[in-house]
């Protein structure tokens, strides 16, 4: 019955239990009984048992979505590539990796027909009780914004939220843009929603909170009465004072209630115990009305609304800063991810880059998956999950509920031929266990370092003890490597006065081979040959040594 977990997620869908109630009642507690311990057993440490969660995927997110269950996720944001023509040189990490970043379509409409599947799938993957969130700039936000009311519905459009991205700067004949919008839909008619508060403005409090007790607490006063006449205990006398005689009737704020936690039977009680609070003003004149004291500090704040200019973006020195091309700060995920999801509820990131929203949703105890087409991204973000978030990247610990995984990172020749210049440089590097160059522009013919493992002394004083002990790294997307390479590097091998050398290609010349023997016997120096087949069939252990 249970051949595979697909077979699993049908039944699960279709509600396991009632299923085999169709059956005797006898043969239906066995085949319960039968069933949900091998359900147990296969969805054992699963956060879900719908989708895996807690897993990075590398790849195209439009074949990665068609292979999600339908209807299996309760919150999605996306930051896909702007449609702005901007070329990025990025750094990222501490090893400040170069990486040339494109985000260019040939124009509105081909962006356009990229995003329109992809928004189709994201649609389809989203809970009927789910919340999706789309980021982008003004360069195409308007065609986003019909697309999206054609896949969504107009009428489940909820926001156009604008975060002020960056502060204020000049522009050529034109007004600064300073702003990016997010769209915010819901797929059914109830969605998770989390009211969220910011905090009063000092201008606010001066405007009215205008009293000030003497630890220095500002409150304002509030009505205690509401107009016209009850005859219940709200309408009674309270020390002396008959509000009835004013047209009026008690009327305790309900957030002071359940603030104070007041207890009493009757109204007069419940004021007895807010002014046993300390919560109740008493005016001077007499035969006035005693007022409620609404305290700043009490109070949640202002109710969020679609101008977000507290959250500021990731300057130059901030920690979090990777130098991923329009990094969002986790502040601003923190917001999204509180306003529309609980913990435990699974969101998704199709376009997730460094892997802000995964960092986010993980701290707040939600479940994530990410999708990313670059292999150096997904290597970014899981460094960033092991680094920020504390989490092992293991296949045993994920499959008992902890740790994550990252899924179909590039492992075939064919692929590697496929990728661009420096997303196979840096494939390269790291699979040999280096990190990428460190130079801003101009990489000067080394674009990886080896530190060895017998560069560190037994009792570290300092990183200048051992750092300088290196070995270069040169890679060349080449079928066939050449001697004229070889001769570039074994420049760079005199000129750094390296003992040994790395060169990674798909293959070398004869004449490359030869120059490499030759200047072992000119120099003393190895400058070691790794072809792609050996590093993927992991044959480079005795020549890393």
């Amino acid at each position: 019955m249970f051949k595979n977990y697909k077979h699993v997620v049908l039944l699960q869908k279709k509600d396991f239990v009632s299923t085999i109630q169709i059956m005797s009642k006898k043969k239906t507690v066995k085949r319960q009984t039968k069933g949900a311990r091998k359900l147990a057993k296969l969805t054992a440490g699963r956060p879900s048992p719908v989708v895996d969660t807690r897993v990075i995927y590398c790849g195209d997110n439009l074949e990665q979505l068609k292979r999600l269950p339908e209807g299996c996720v309760d919150l999605i944001y996306i930051d896909p590539p702007f449609n702005s023509n901007r070329n990025y040189e990025v750094f990222w990490g501490e090893t400040k990796e170069k990486r040339s970043f494109e985000d260019r379509h040939a124009s509105t409409q081909a962006y356009i027909d990229f995003m329109r599947p992809r928004c189709v799938e994201l649609h389809r993957v989203l809970k009927d009780t789910g919340s999706f969130y789309s980021h982008c700039d003004w360069h195409a936000s308007h065609y986003v914004k019909i697309m999206l009311d054609q896949i969504f519905g107009e009428n489940q459009f909820q926001n156009e939220v604008i975060w002020k991205r960056t502060s204020a700067h000049s522009s050529a004949k034109r007004y600064g843009t300073v702003h990016d919008s997010i769209f915010y839909y819901v797929k059914g008619k109830s969605w998770t929603w989390n009211e969220l508060y910011q905090p009063y403005s000092e201008t606010y409090l001066n405007e009215f909170y205008t009293h000030v007790d003497e630890d220095g607490r500002r409150w304002r006063r509030s009505d205690l009465t509401g107009n016209g006449i009850r005859t219940g205990h709200s309408g009674k006398p309270w020390r002396g004072i008959d509000v009835t005689a004013k047209g009026r009737h008690w009327a305790i704020p309900r957030d002071a209630v359940e603030r104070f936690k007041l207890e009493g039977t009757t109204t007069q009680e419940l004021l007895d115990a807010l002014d046993a609070a300390g919560c109740i003003h008493w005016p001077e004149k007499e035969g006035g009305v005693p007022m409620y004291k609404r305290y700043a500090d009490n109070m949640p704040g202002v109710p969020l609304q679609t101008v977000w200019d507290d959250i500021p973006p990731i300057h130059n020195l901030a920690a979090e800063r990777l130098g991923y091309p329009a990094q969002k700060t986790l502040p601003l995920l923190y917001r999204i991810i509180k306003a529309s999801s609980n913990e435990n509820d699974i969101v998704l990131d199709a376009f997730c880059g460094c892997g802000t929203a995964l960092v986010a949703a993980e701290n707040l105890g939600r479940q994530w998956i990410g999708i990313d087409v670059s292999p150096t991204a997904c290597r970014v973000m899981a460094k960033r999950m092991r680094d920020v978030c504390g989490m092992k990247e293991d296949e045993k610990l994920w499959r008992i509920g902890r740790g994550f995984v990252v899924r179909d990172l590039p492992w075939s020749e064919g692929q590697l031929r496929k990728l661009p210049p420096f997303e196979f440089e840096n494939w390269a590097v790291i699979a040999l266990g280096g990190i990428p160059n460190k130079a801003q522009v101009g990489d000067m013919g080394i674009d990886g370092r080896i530190y060895p493992v017998s560069a560190v002394p037994k009792r570290r004083a300092g990183e200048l003890e051992f750092m300088d002990v290196w070995y270069p790294i040169q890679v060349k997307q080449k079928d066939k490597t050449g001697r004229p390479d070889i001769d570039s590097f074994e420049a760079v091998m005199m000129r750094e006065d390296r003992t040994k050398g790395f060169f990674v290609s798909f293959d070398f010349t004869g004449e490359a081979l030869s120059e490499i023997g030759a200047f072992f016997k000119r120099t003393g120096k190895s400058i070691i040959a790794l072809t792609v087949r050996e590093i993927l069939e992991e044959q480079i252990a005795h020549k890393l040594a």
